[in-house]
This record gives C-alpha cells, structure tokens and sequence, in this order.
C-alpha cells in the first residue's frame, strides 16, 4: 500500500525573521525525512496547486483575508506578538492551505493522505492571525471535504501540545464537526478547558507536561472514543503536531514518534473504511519533528 503526501515548495518562503521557532529549515526536516530510500516506495508525491480565495472564504472573514493580502502586497508586518509576515509569507500560506485541499481529496479517494503543511494553522480564527498562524488550514480541508459532498461529518483530533483555539472556535457550534484535543494546560494559548463542550461536539484532554507516555497515549484515545460514541465521521483529519514530543522546545510532553503512530493506526481501526489525513502543524526541535513525520506517515501506509 501506499500513501499520498502533498506538498509545494512555497511553503518554504515563510520567514518569520531570526531566531523564530518557526523557521523554513521545519518543511525542509519534513521533506528530507519523507523522501528517506526506505518511504520511497510507500509514499506518491503531490505538488499541490496554491489555494484560491473561495475555500478561505469558507472559512474567514472577507476583511481579514483582505488585509492578509495588503499586508503581503506591503512587505509584511507583524499581526500578533509571535506571528510575522514577510515578504512571501502569503505565498506560503496560500500553498499550506492547497497542501491540506489536495491532502484531504486524495485522502477522501485513497483512503490516507499527508499534506505538509507550513505555516501551521490551528490558532487562525476567523478574522485573526496568531500563534504563528495564518489560515486554518484543517478547518478549510474540513469545509473542502464537505462541499465535495464526500465528508458530511468530520472528527479533526487534535495532538499538537498546544491547543487549536482557532479550530474549537472556528467549529464549536457545528454539529456536523467534532473536535478532538489534548494539550498541554495550562500554556499557550490558556484555552482548552475540560469544560469547554461547544454544543457537545467539543472533546479537550488538557494535560500537565511531564506525564508518562502511555497516560497521554491511552487519554486521547479514550475522547476520541468519546466523540465515536453513536456517531460516525466520513473523514478523520489529524492536526499532526510534532511539539507534543519529548524534547520539543515550545512544550513538556513525554511522547515519542511511536506513539503518534500508535494512534493514527488506532484512529484508522475505528473508523474504517473513513479515510484519514494528516496535516501538519507544529514541531519545532527538527530531528525530532522529521522522525515524528516518518512514524505517522508509516502508520497512513
């Protein structure tokens, strides 16, 4: 068997300036990793064509991708604390978005896929950039997947260590959605309680760091199990963060690549025949991000 990891080559662009953690060299581990001699024969590579202005509307406010494109059009800025826009970071965040597109349609025809998706997308809000964020790139596969009329219902599980406030906030009031996190808390971006329940389609594991392994592993099961529970999605999407491993700078968790795999074989064994993809989000100690990638697309095979 095989698996499809789309990506573009815009993705690398982005350049949030020195010393930032989200830096180009991160697509560029992702990359190298995935064209390792023992992928090659597991893995069809797909250039992704840049997203258009339609599937972001779906999913942010007309003044927001406006001022996205002026901005870019003036050389950047700075639109929060963290999150920069350089010279040809919309290029990248144009080529992220149709990296999920084409990830989440060959996915829904194959039955895997992995888009590589740089910069990430969790934290956009509908009519915000933050946490190194531009457009929500799961969210936008999410409402693609549904106007091609092929994934109705869609559970997005969530194991970046930081939580996707932007993806809760962008689907917490609809039913045909559910979203799946477990984060660290408190910490960045001090959303995610354990209370936050949207209309009931919002499942959030918030966790201390520093816990064994095999707690983080068997609590994000046991929501995901929550969510199944007298409900069955057309497509599963992973935000595929790498900073919930051991060693990652930006956060305190225990994981290690094998348990990534662990769940996307577990997530694939309750859902079937749904498909399931993964789009990348953080990960930011670059080893450690490339063999997280390796493990996780070997379970999509």
């Amino acid at each position: 068997m095989t698996t499809t990891v789309a990506w573009h080559p815009a993705c690398g662009l982005h350049n949030p300036g020195v010393g930032h953690p989200e830096r180009p060299e991160r697509i560029a581990a992702v990359l190298e990793a995935l064209r390792a001699p023992e992928l090659f024969p597991f893995i069809q590579w797909h250039e992704a064509a840049p997203a258009t202005r339609e599937p972001l509307a779906a999913v942010h406010t007309a003044a927001y991708l406006d001022l996205l494109e002026r901005m870019a059009g003036g050389g950047g800025g700075l639109l929060d604390a963290d999150t920069i826009m350089g010279p040809r970071s919309w290029e990248s965040a144009l080529a992220a978005a149709g990296v999920a597109l084409a990830a989440v349609e060959r996915g829904l025809q194959e039955g895997t896929a992995f888009g590589a998706t740089r910069p990430p997308g969790h934290h956009a809000l509908a009519g915000r950039a933050m946490g190194f964020c531009f457009v929500n790139n799961v969210v936008v596969a999410a409402r693609h997947a549904q106007r091609l009329g092929e994934g109705e219902r869609v559970l997005i599980v969530d194991w970046d260590v930081h939580h996707g406030n932007g993806t809760q906030a962008l689907v917490e009031a609809d039913a045909s959605i559910r979203y799946v996190s477990m984060h660290q808390y408190p910490w960045y971006p001090g959303t995610g309680a354990a209370s936050e329940r949207g209309i009931g389609n919002i499942f959030n594991v918030p966790q201390p760091p520093g816990l064994p392994r095999a707690t983080y592993v068997r609590d994000l099961l046991g929501a995901v199990d929550a969510a199944l529970e007298q409900w069955r999605p057309d497509l599963v999407l992973v935000s595929a963060g790498f900073d919930a491993l051991a060693g990652d700078p930006l956060g305190g968790f225990t994981l290690e690549p094998e348990d990534m795999a662990q769940w996307t074989t577990a997530f694939r064994e309750r859902v079937a025949p749904a498909p399931v993809v993964g789009i990348l989000e953080g990960g930011y100690r670059l080893e450690r991000l490339a063999a997280g990638v390796q493990a996780h697309v070997r379970a999509l095979v």
